[in-house]
């Protein structure tokens, strides 16, 4: 893969920089902005960028808009110190492709690099946490229904193995582990994920998260 790194401090820059290609992983180009990464993404097109949310002149908000604007195909993973709420549902809303929080290790950040590579969209389980309660405090209590009255012809043309999977995956549960769970290989579960994913007309895990917070698929905790 041809990573692309976007922050602001320049020492964590060159650390994370470095870190990377320690694990063998090609750093193409950094940028310190969100113009700058703009401006660096057409001229290296890279495969994924990772960005800090929170940067001077251009955050990483709004460069993520320009530059999915522009260049669909770039996987862009969001940087956040605090993973702030707003921050995130907007990173969801503009087709941001993971978020990673910075306190995350070097193997969960190679691992997560390398999911986000084969098509994955890595979202650590307590931000899938937060994204569930804070979908929901936005939903009334009127509109939130339960699997079992959900009339939504969407959901009715889902499996029961399906909607199995569809909850513990909205939970933050990996692949792997709903596959120890049920007694499946992983590719089961990734390949059972595909279909909802197609079925619901989404396009990746953090739409899921939504959607199942939405239809009130998952309980309150």
């Amino acid at each position: 893969m041809r990573l692309m790194l976007v922050d602001d401090h320049p020492l964590f820059l060159e650390g994370l920089k470095y870190l990377l290609e320690t694990y063998g992983i090609e750093v193409a180009g950094t940028a310190q902005n969100g113009m700058e990464a703009l401006e660096l993404s057409r001229t290296l097109s890279p495969d994924i960028i990772l960005m800090d949310i929170k940067m001077p002149e251009c955050s990483g908000i709004d460069a993520l808009k320009l530059i999915k604007a522009e260049m669909p195909d770039i996987k862009i993973m969001m940087l956040s110190i605090s993973g702030e709420d707003e921050d995130i549902f907007e990173a969801v809303k503009y087709g941001a492709s993971g978020y990673l929080l910075k306190n995350t290790n070097a193997r969960e950040l190679v691992g997560m690099l390398d999911d986000l590579e084969k098509g994955e969209v890595p979202v650590s389980s307590d931000l899938a946490t937060r994204l569930l309660k804070e979908f929901k405090n936005n939903i009334s209590h009127e509109e939130v229904v339960t699997q079992k009255h959900m009339q939504n012809d969407q959901v009715i043309q889902l499996t029961e193995r399906q909607l199995e999977i569809l909850e513990m995956v909205s939970k933050g549960i990996t692949y792997k582990e709903v596959g120890d769970a049920l007694g499946l290989t992983e590719r089961t579960v990734k390949y059972h994920m595909g279909r909802v994913i197609e079925l619901l007309h989404l396009e990746n895990r953090a739409q899921v998260i939504a959607y199942a917070a939405r239809i009130g698929l998952v309980e309150k905790t």
